[in-house]
């Protein structure tokens, strides 16, 4: 729990639930799964440390001393859910999910920001919700849970996309889910991910001959957040992976956040072999240097070494949202 939180695109981090389980690529240096272990008792035994490193133990502990927080905090923020979990992980129960949201609906200061590997359950749910709330929570006894509407206009939900498999079996089914904000992490970026279709467009028809007709409207995701992987084990990033979501980003009037090279970033300082790679033209990465191809020597310089600059430039773009 952090009520400064040093993720760069949220204030604070709540977590009414903490544990979880790995599905992806992008869960092989999770920073929750690795912290957890660190401290087992803290986190009820949720992670712990084995000869492979830290593993997740599949166990779930809800904390119901913690569900309250975000009502005692008077100034208003943007809160990351679950930053140790996955608050639609299929072993959270429902009903817990339903209270966490009561929460968030009463907290109409707060901004909550939830991001999911496991869209399917997240639009499972959230088509449930809006019952599930005025049966548990009646408008005559509770008006501050249903007086908001549908969906919360201050929760955004996300799914992590850290390559283009996770993009196509993820953003489609964010985009079918209600919500006030749709957002992607890109975190961490393993591959070029071709945003295309799930970014908003606009297009106008034209007739036989060539008049203009009806003005049509796409919509699509509203944030993007990318970034590169950190602490031990962590995988170089190629500058012009980021480079293609920020170009498509900026083409289609979305909002872009580059949040940190990570471990690895490009560099003019000459290391060791170990800790220097090469980002190709061709959009690959190798370990020598590519003959015949132009690159960009990347670096494991740290986290700290490596900052947030993009092209000589930070990007903290959010999304517009009206309330």
């Amino acid at each position: 729990m952090s009520v400064n939180s040093k993720i760069e695109w949220t204030d604070a981090t709540w977590n009414p639930v903490v544990g979880c389980t790995r599905v992806s690529e992008g869960c092989m240096n999770c920073y929750a799964e690795r912290f957890a272990a660190r401290f087992p008792e803290r986190f009820g035994g949720v992670s712990r440390m084995t000869e492979y490193g830290p593993r997740w133990t599949g166990k779930i502990v809800l904390r119901p001393e913690a569900l309250n927080l975000p009502l005692r905090w008077r100034k208003q923020r943007r809160i990351f859910v679950n930053s140790m979990s996955d608050l639609f992980h299929e072993n959270v129960e429902f009903a817990h999910i339903v209270a966490i949201f009561r929460v968030m609906a009463i907290a109409q200061h707060h901004t909550f920001q939830i991001l999911t590997k496991r869209p399917q359950r997240m639009l499972e749910v959230m088509n449930l919700l809006p019952e599930a709330l005025k049966t548990i929570f009646p408008a005559e006894k509770h008006p501050e849970v249903n007086a908001p509407g549908w969906p919360l206009p201050n929760v955004w939900l996300g799914v992590s996309v850290e390559n283009q498999r996770a993009a196509d079996e993820r953003i489609p089914l964010l985009l079918q889910t209600p919500a006030a904000v749709r957002f992607l992490s890109c975190e961490p970026l393993l591959g070029p991910v071709d945003l295309t279709n799930y970014l908003p467009y606009q297009y106008q028809a034209t007739d036989e001959w060539g008049a203009f007709t009806d003005l049509y409207v796409q919509t699509g995701v509203d944030w993007v957040i990318v970034g590169g992987e950190s602490g031990p084990g962590a995988r170089p990033m190629h500058p012009d992976w980021v480079r293609g979501i920020r170009d498509q980003c900026v083409a289609a009037g979305v909002a872009f956040h580059f949040k940190q090279w990570g471990e690895w970033a490009p560099t003019d300082r000459v290391l060791s072999s170990k800790k220097t790679r090469y980002a190709a033209e061709n959009g690959q990465i190798f370990t020598d240097r590519p003959a015949g191809m132009r690159y960009e020597r990347l670096g494991r310089i740290g986290k700290k070494a490596a900052g947030r600059l993009l092209d000589g430039r930070t990007w903290d773009e959010l999304p517009v949202v009206v309330r």
